[in-house]
């Protein structure tokens, strides 16, 4: 949808961006993230071509923007920037009508779409299409923008830093709203921040820059977890993936390769198996596929009076399990709801992949205590 290729930029003497070069796939939300002055702003700005690349070329669909109509280019895409951007002079009707009345759209229809981006963004029409911009709050003025971006149902919208002169709650439940937004409408959105949180809240990926350099452009899931190097880290935060902890799945935190035995293993058999691994129980698995057949726990073994019978007239055949991708939040309402000591993770179709314990999720837990510890002692 989206491709920079090798740009940079320069002012006079001073290089703003340094041979960048990325993708953004179409109705995907893209966060630029950074310090200020890293380029951000500058790099958003190239995509309707406020500001020219000194070398380098952007392309929007195969095309080389360059060589497009710079009014027709920016008349497709929807723009909001941090001070809304409306026009004072114009009434709420007036402002988010202006481009679909250049671009001789029918009344009616314009009408109809007003309409429809005013229930969009939450504002009672009656109540608003007729005031002016300043007679609104600044989280209704946003909205507004917002409602205005949209207005030509555009396939590109440019957002920047447009939450960040708003007060907390109003700022938190428009990022709640964007983001809800976009889960309908699939737009392609790049939206600038210098807000961690706020990126990882409302984008699909984030490209995170650092001095007109693209530092890591990836899921924020991949970046929490895997942070490209110290600059990155340092500004995601050794912590901050704890503020999202649907990040942090089974298969990041489970034993990857479990203690198991077959149906036909021996009762005596299973109990040495479990006293050599320093374990109290045993999934039990198809000796070709791995597929998960039950668990055995070192008290049924006790219990058992007949050692030599196979672990198969014993195992649980119906206990909890989870997949993969399942995240620590749901793991630790299963573990405490049904009081378990060990949580198999097992694939869709059955197979055993590992295996979560109370001491892997202390561990992990653990890891978040730590890091507090460590943040406090450092300030």
């Amino acid at each position: 949808m989206i491709r920079f290729e090798h740009v940079s930029k320069r002012f006079k003497e001073a290089a703003v961006l340094s041979d960048i070069s990325f993708e953004i796939e179409k109705g995907t939300f893209v966060a630029i993230i950074g310090a200020s002055g890293c380029g951000k702003t500058t790099t958003l700005k190239m995509i309707n071509r406020l500001i020219e690349p000194t070398e380098g070329k952007i392309f929007i669909n195969g095309e080389d923007i360059s060589q497009k109509d710079v009014i027709a280019l920016r008349r497709n895409m929807g723009y909001v920037i941090q001070q809304t951007g409306l026009f004072p002079h114009m009434t709420i009707r007036e402002n988010i009508e202006l481009i679909p009345k250049v671009q001789k759209k029918s009344p009616d229809e314009i009408k109809k779409r007003t309409f429809e981006l005013m229930e969009m963004v939450g504002l009672d029409r009656d109540t608003f299409l007729d005031r002016y911009p300043t007679e609104l709050s600044g989280g209704q003025q946003q909205r507004v923008g917002v409602a205005r971006a949209f207005a030509t149902d555009p396939d590109i919208i440019l957002m920047d830093e447009p939450f960040s002169a708003l007060d907390p709650i109003t700022r938190a439940g428009l990022q709640d709203e964007l983001a809800s937004l976009q889960a309908k409408l699939k737009k392609t959105i790049v939206f600038v921040t210098h807000d961690m949180d706020e990126a990882i809240k409302v984008a699909d990926k984030l490209l995170i820059m650092s001095h007109g350099s693209i530092v890591q452009y990836d899921t924020p899931e991949n970046i929490l977890k895997n942070p490209a190097n110290d600059f990155v880290s340092h500004f995601v935060g050794k912590n901050r993936i704890w503020t999202s902890p649907e990040f942090i799945k089974a298969e990041d935190i489970m034993i990857e390769d479990p203690v198991t035995c077959t149906e036909d293993l021996t009762l005596f058999r299973c109990m040495e198996r479990m006293r050599m691994a320093k374990v109290d129980s045993l999934m039990v698995v198809d000796e070709k596929t791995r597929v998960l057949k039950g668990i055995v726990k070192a008290y049924q073994l006790r219990l058992a009076e007949d050692k030599a019978a196979p672990v198969g007239r014993i195992m649980k055949r119906d206990f909890p399990r989870v997949s993969p991708g399942d995240t620590i939040v749901d793991i630790l309402k299963i573990v405490n709801q049904d009081n378990l000591s060990t949580i198999p993770v097992v694939s869709p179709d059955g197979v055993l992949k590992g295996l979560i314990t109370r001491s892997s999720l202390v561990t992990t837990l653990s890891h978040q205590y730590i890091g507090d510890m460590e943040g406090e002692e450092s300030e």
